[in-house]
């Protein structure tokens, strides 16, 4: 690891060499992937930094615990020793993550879709409760995060939860959690104790940013609007605010009833349609774009999993990189670090490979 980090900061000097040439603001989309690598390099570099002084004080303390012979000195070197190594690991993570050289659609925002598979109300309810984690995580990461679509069950679940997310390096962690996620509890409606198996599909697609000029010609559109469903009192009632799109070339169907504003509602199912008709072209342009929008969902079977969400044994496996973690409930609050990082360093080796 040291040396991968040492050859790619001695990198750092020439790339803030690049950026201070007068003729580097001529060309706007050099300049923005040289703006992001020296980012993704200065924080390296700080993080690095950190890593070395903690170890330093690993060195010493466990020094000095063994030559210490006062029991109160003992126990606080002992905390402090605990706490470093927590820190220490938690650095770890953080160079190992930096260690993969940028991508200029790392931090391109990105559209989440959830449905229910396989299970009923239970894959719902496991729906409404990987919402709620990718939520957590977006906070930890000081994302923005904005509701597109969302289609309650009855029992407090959701059939479909759609959400964009946006932010620093957004793409780079989250464009792996595509696929079909199986959950492994006991339902609250189960009154034998019996584990169950439901399952997920997930999708994540791109949003164009200004160098992919998606053009949707208003004449290829079909706009309905109706009532809006679910939650809302007595003004879902009385107002057509919900707007379903249909774009007839491609035959894609998106619908938003989430704002109580039809043209608020009709803004976010356009940006769904693009997404997604921005995806169909990236699957038809590039053959290494193999995330495809069809083979992320899969079916919805408990078979086609990327991931094993085990809440009996408090275990989380993502069986694509055979990592296994004992630690589900921290992972449902947010903490999926642990997940998404190994995910981006085994995808990016495997494309050093290839």
């Amino acid at each position: 690891m040291k040396n991968k980090v040492e050859k790619l900061l001695s990198r750092l000097a020439e790339v803030e060499a690049q950026l201070g040439s007068p003729d580097i603001l001529s060309d706007q989309k050099r300049y923005r992937q040289l703006a992001q690598e020296h980012a993704q390099l200065s924080t390296l570099q700080g993080v690095w930094v950190h890593l070395q002084s903690v170890e330093r004080q690993l060195d010493q303390n466990r020094a000095l615990f063994i030559t210490e012979a006062d029991p109160e000195m003992q126990h606080l070197l002992r905390e402090e020793i605990s706490h470093l190594e927590v820190t220490r690991e938690e650095l770890t993570s953080q160079v190992q993550n930096l260690l993969v050289p940028p991508d200029p659609r790392d931090s391109r925002g990105v559209i989440l879709e959830l449905r229910a598979g396989t299970g009923g109300d239970e894959a719902a309810l496991f729906v409404s409760d990987c919402v709620r984690m990718y939520q957590y995580y977006a906070e930890k990461k000081g994302w923005k995060r904005e509701i597109l679509s969302a289609s309650p069950s009855e029992l407090g679940g959701y059939k479909e939860y759609i959400l964009s997310l946006s932010g620093h390096n957004v793409f780079r962690l989250m464009q792996y959690e595509a696929g079909t996620h199986r959950v492994q509890r006991v339902p609250d409606t189960e009154t034998q104790g019996r584990v169950h198996t439901s399952a997920i599909t997930i999708a994540v697609l791109v949003e164009p940013d200004e160098d992919e000029q998606i053009q949707v010609d208003e004449k290829d559109l079909q706009i309905d609007t109706y009532r809006a469903s679910g939650a809302g009192g007595q003004h879902v009632n009385r107002t057509d605010s919900a707007v379903r799109i249909t774009h007839i070339p491609t035959g894609t169907v998106v619908a938003c009833q989430e704002e109580r504003s039809q043209h608020k509602n009709k803004e976010k199912a356009m940006r769904l349609l693009v997404s997604r008709i921005a995806e169909e072209q990236r699957r038809k342009a590039a053959a290494e774009m193999s995330a495809i929008r069809s083979s992320q969902v899969g079916s919805g079977d408990r078979s086609e999993r990327i991931r094993t969400y085990n809440f009996p044994q408090n275990r989380v496996t993502d069986h694509r990189i055979d990592l296994t973690l004992y630690k589900l409930d921290r992972v449902m609050e947010g903490d999926l670090d642990d997940l998404t990082v190994p995910l981006v360093n085994h995808f990016y080796q495997e494309k050093l490979k290839e």
